[in-house]
């Protein structure tokens, strides 16, 4: 039940009706420019169907996605709260799990790379006894234990789970076989092998043994990592069998708790923009925040010019950087290129377009 992988819209069931995530939205629902509320005639009713008008918005929501909601749920409601013409995640959260997702907004897309690369933190809990079809608590119990493990034994064997380790995804994941996604396969009732692959966890440790049946670790991973494959590994190794009955992510590449806002505070947030006394901006965080890892180099407004239209700018003098690889480039403090620099020439990779409503949220402090 997992993001970590970006790839894994994993389960076995219906995703949640679009009201679901619409408990704001009723008929006096009301937001700032370019989102508005059905109209009405004199005697109450809804007139023709009113399409709100698409704005062009950029930069990240981190959202705490609540448990029961997809992640493609999650950005269809905060696209729709902005009225944004883009929208996009860097890192599938399955309905089970809670936590940071982010969201990018308009150019910020541009960025999602360079975050679902970034580590992931996860805290998550083991169900021992039991191993499930989907390694959560979503499946099908494949097989019991009445083995428990202690707490000397889990913390034992976890130096064997850290570094880079082989690891099977689970059989519900989005792994492609032979063009088929495995989790569909898995629901037609096909038999899924999936072979291992190399994944890193910089870090496991055990938190709690609140009860016999549970424990609950954390986990700095990488990317392509499996959380419910962790579990379940865990479990085998253990001679107990387990699988992820909770899983929350803190961290996300740059994004972390202090950059999180709950679909609730946005929601409000949004009213509070409709009648002029807040800002959808105060919620959105700048498309250079995904590049907090990348170097930035500033040019001047004529280099600027060169490079809005695609063409490379080479820098001379002593002031010319002397090293290569991925930059972003700003000109007069504003985000204007991803580039690759190599002997003191500037290529541009992706141009950003910046109209529009722009995120300038900072993080928070502490």
């Amino acid at each position: 039940m997992t993001q970590e992988e970006t790839n894994s819209l994993s389960r076995p069931h219906a995703e949640e009706p679009p009201q679901a995530a619409s408990r704001s939205m009723g008929p006096h629902a009301s937001f700032e420019a370019g989102v508005a509320r059905p109209p009405q005639d004199e005697g109450g009713k809804k007139s023709k169907q009113f399409k709100r008008d698409k704005r062009d918005v950029h930069g990240w929501v981190i959202l705490d996605k609540p448990v029961g909601m997809t992640s493609t749920h999650a950005v269809s409601v905060v696209k729709r709260l902005f009225a944004a013409r883009r929208a996009g995640h860097a890192g599938t959260l399955d309905p089970l799990a809670s936590g940071a997702l982010p969201i990018a907004l308009g150019e910020a897309t541009k960025t999602v790379p360079f975050v679902m690369d970034g580590r992931k933190l996860y805290q998550f809990t083991v169900r021992w006894g039991e191993e499930r079809d989907t390694d959560d608590a979503e499946g099908r119990v494949v097989a019991r234990s009445d083995q428990r493990p202690s707490a000397d034994a889990i913390r034992t064997l976890l130096p064997s789970f850290t570094g880079s380790i082989q690891q099977v995804p689970p059989r519900y994941s989005a792994i492609k076989i032979e063009g088929e996604r495995a989790y569909d396969l898995a629901r037609d009732g096909e038999t899924v092998e999936l072979t291992a692959r190399p994944v890193e966890i910089r870090w496991l440790e055990l938190v709690s043994n609140p009860d016999p049946d549970h424990a609950v670790l954390e986990a700095e991973c990488g990317k392509g990592t499996y959380v419910r494959s962790l579990a379940r590994d865990l479990g085998r190794s253990l001679g107990c069998f387990g699988h992820v009955s909770a899983l929350r992510r803190a961290q996300v590449g740059p994004f972390g708790a202090e950059t999180m806002i709950l679909l609730e505070q946005l929601e409000a947030l949004c009213h509070r923009a409709a009648s002029g006394e807040a800002s959808l901006a105060d919620a959105i965080l700048p498309v250079e925040t995904a590049l907090d890892d990348i170097p930035a180099l500033a040019i001047s407004r004529a280099d600027a010019a060169r490079l809005q239209r695609g063409q490379a700018v080479l820098l001379r003098g002593r002031d010319a950087p002397n090293f290569r690889g991925t930059i972003y480039v700003t000109a007069s403090g504003q985000l204007l290129a991803l580039a690759e620099l190599d002997s003191g020439e500037i290529v541009p990779k992706r141009v950003f377009n910046l109209a529009g409503l722009m995120g300038r949220a900072a993080r928070k402090k502490g």
